[in-house]
C-alpha cells in the first residue's frame, strides 16, 4: 500500500483540504441529529472516516471540465465542487426546492451546473453511466475526466468489472476510486474477495491501479493528480483503492454491533480530520486554535442552512406523481 508523499500543495491548498474536510465532518454531525430528530429523510449515510476521500480526489479534477460521480459518502466532494449547504440542506431535509422535489433525500440528484451527477442506487451502475459520459465527450473530440466511487461491497458487481474492461479497450478518462471501508454493510472483506488488493484487478483490465492510505488527503490528492494526468494524456482509466474505516453503521438505522471495538479504536487514531489539523499545526500552516475558530464558524454557517431550509414549505404533493410510470398490461 503506497504511503505518504511530500506535500505537493501549497498553504492555501492545504487550508482548503481541511476547511471541506471539515464541512463534511460537520454536515455527518448534522444530519445524525436531524436523523434522530426525525427532521432528515431517506438514509443518513455517514462518510465519518471517508472525508480524506471524497475530498482529496474531487480537488484533483478540473470542476469547470471534469465530472463527478459521488457515491452516498462522498458529500465532500459535493462541497469541493460549489454545491451550497442551503441546497444540500433543502434536499436532505425534502423541503420546497430540493433537487429531489422533495422524493428523496440520500443523494440521487444531479446538478449539470456543478458537473455532479449521483448517485445510481444499485451502486455498480453507476461505472458504467461515468465511462459512458467520458466515451460521449471522446466522440466529440473532448477530453472529459470522469470520477465515480464503489465501496469494497460493489466492487464486486459484475457491471463494475465490465465498465472497467470497457473503459480500458477505449482509453476513456474514467478514475474509479475504491472505497474499501472494511465491511460491505455487515460483510467483512475477508467474505467479499480473495486477492490481496482490490486495486491487484487492474493489470487484468490492462489499466493502472494503486492502493493507498484512506486517511490521507494529501496522498489522495496527489495519487489522483497523477491519474488525472494519465487520463488527459490519453493513456486509459485508473483504479485507486483507498483504505479506510466505516465509523459509523452502513446507514443510521445499523448499530454496526458486527464491528469488533478493537477495530474502531485502532482506526480512530487515524482520523482522516484530526490528524490533518495536527499536521497543519506541526507545519505552522494553521494552528490548532486557528482550525477551531474554522470549525465553529462551519458549524455555524451548518446550523443557518438547517433553519432555513426548516423554515421552507413542504413540496406540493403534486411533485411526487412527476416521472412515474404506469404500464397497462394488455392480454386476454
Amino acid at each position: 500500500m503506497t504511503k505518504s508523499k511530500a506535500s505537493v500543495c501549497t498553504p492555501d491548498q492545504q487550508r482548503e483540504l481541511l476547511r471541506f474536510m471539515l464541512m463534511a465532518r460537520e454536515f455527518d454531525t448534522a444530519m445524525l441529529r436531524l436523523y434522530r430528530q426525525g427532521k432528515a429523510f431517506g438514509g443518513v449515510y455517514s462518510q465519518l472516516g471517508n472525508e480524506a476521500v471524497s475530498v482529496g480526489s474531487a480537488y484533483a479534477l478540473d470542476r469547470r471540465n471534469d465530472v463527478l460521480f459521488p457515491m452516498h459518502r462522498n458529500i465532500g466532494g459535493h462541497f469541493v465542487f460549489g454545491q451550497s449547504l442551503d441546497q444540500l440542506m433543502l434536499n436532505h431535509l425534502a423541503r420546497n426546492g430540493s433537487q429531489m422535489r422533495g422524493t428523496d433525500g440520500t443523494g440521487h440528484y444531479a446538478d449539470p451546473a456543478l458537473r455532479i451527477y449521483g448517485n445510481v442506487s444499485h451502486l455498480g451502475a453507476m461505472i458504467p453511466v461515468a465511462a459512458g459520459f467520458s466515451l460521449a465527450d471522446k466522440l466529440r473530440g473532448i477530453t472529459t475526466v470522469s470520477m465515480t466511487y464503489i465501496g469494497d461491497g460493489g466492487a464486486q458487481v459484475g457491471e463494475v468489472h465490465e465498465a472497467l474492461n470497457f473503459a480500458s479497450v477505449h482509453k476513456l478518462p474514467l478514475i474509479l476510486i475504491i472505497e474499501n471501508n472494511q465491511y460491505a454493510y455487515s460483510t467483512p472483506n475477508s467474505m467479499e474477495f480473495a486477492c490481496e488488493n482490490l486495486s491487484d484487478r487492474a493489470i487484468g483490465y490492462g489499466m493502472h491501479g494503486v492502493t493507498i492510505d484512506g486517511t490521507d488527503v494529501e496522498l489522495v490528492y496527489a495519487t489522483c493528480v497523477e491519474a488525472v494526468d494519465r487520463a488527459r494524456r490519453g493513456d486509459g482509466p485508473t483504479l485507486i483503492e483507498t483504505r479506510t474505516m466505516r465509523m459509523r453503521g452502513h446507514a443510521e438505522h445499523d448499530d454496526f454491533a458486527y464491528v469488533p471495538k478493537e477495530l474502531l479504536e485502532q482506526w480512530a487514531k487515524k482520523d482522516p480530520v484530526e490528524t490533518y489539523i495536527a499536521l497543519l499545526d506541526k507545519r505552522k500552516v494553521m494552528s490548532r486554535d486557528e482550525a477551531t475558530v474554522l470549525r465553529e464558524q462551519i458549524l455555524a454557517d451548518m446550523i443557518a442552512a438547517i433553519d432555513r431550509a426548516l423554515e421552507q414549505p413542504w413540496p406540493n404533493a403534486e411533485e411526487g406523481l412527476k416521472n412515474v410510470f404506469m404500464s397497462e398490461q394488455v392480454g386476454g
